[in-house]
């Protein structure tokens, strides 16, 4: 049963679910009951880090199954004129956003929904992205 609506969750965060451990119990008040939600963005970058550090067929049959727990945010055009918004206007602020979290973050922005995130800094000062962010202790 959801309890109190939809969260989309950044790709550290599903980084610490997959592992388990104090990230993920320190996590699970965020998405518990919720619609979890990640950006295309994100699976891409989870793919890179599989790849990267040479999974095996074992660990890439984990992602996937993985991934399944999740509603995708797939590209589309408004999007991506969020995106350039944004990247635009942190730039010109003397701010520039890494192009990966300006993606997540307009994917968040374009559906309404908070960003739960280990990396609030990187999120900071985003016109009406509510950032979900709690402190880890490990």
């Amino acid at each position: 049963m959801l309890t109190s609506g939809k969260v989309m969750i950044d790709t550290n965060i599903v980084s610490y679910l997959m592992r388990g451990g104090p990230e993920a119990v320190a996590c699970e008040p965020h998405v518990q009951g919720k619609l979890v939600s990640i950006s295309f963005i994100t699976v891409g970058e989870l793919y890179y880090g599989a790849e990267w550090a040479k999974w095996g067929q074992k660990r890439k049959s984990q992602l996937e199954t993985t991934l399944r727990n999740f509603v995708v945010v797939p590209y589309e055009h408004e999007i991506a004129k969020c995106y350039g918004s944004l990247a635009a206007e942190r730039k010109r602020l003397g701010r520039p956003i890494d192009s990966s979290d300006a993606w997540i973050a307009a994917c968040a922005l374009r559906h309404g929904i908070p960003l739960v995130t280990h990396n609030a800094k990187h999120f900071e000062e985003i016109p009406n992205l509510k950032v979900i962010h709690e402190q880890i202790q490990t």
